[in-house]
């Protein structure tokens, strides 16, 4: 039982840093135009992702542009995308503990 609730930690502190950041970014930046923006863009989408692609096909979906098939894959990537970026954060959360 203590495993799957921090695999549900995970996926929760996931999606949180992901649309943390997607919105500060949409916040902050603008469409990039340079080299250094675009990578940027890329380095700051990796955390980001998940609420992006969410976002994205949510409003797919809700225009009938894809099916529920689509949909279903896309969370799932979503959700398995959270899961990572939740690792991320919570081992980078106990690393800080520990000093």
């Amino acid at each position: 039982m203590h495993d799957f609730i921090v695999f549900l930690f995970a996926i929760a502190a996931g999606i949180t840093a992901s649309g943390l950041i997607a919105n500060i970014y949409r916040l902050a930046a603008d469409e990039p135009k340079t080299r250094f923006g675009t990578a940027i863009y890329y380095i700051v989408m990796v955390v980001a992702g998940p609420a992006v692609l969410a976002g994205n096909s949510t409003k797919s979906f809700r225009k009938k542009q894809c099916s529920k098939t689509a949909y279903a894959v896309a969370l799932a990537i979503c959700g398995y995308w959270c899961f990572s970026v939740g690792l991320f954060v919570l081992s980078l959360y106990l690393a800080l503990r520990a000093v």
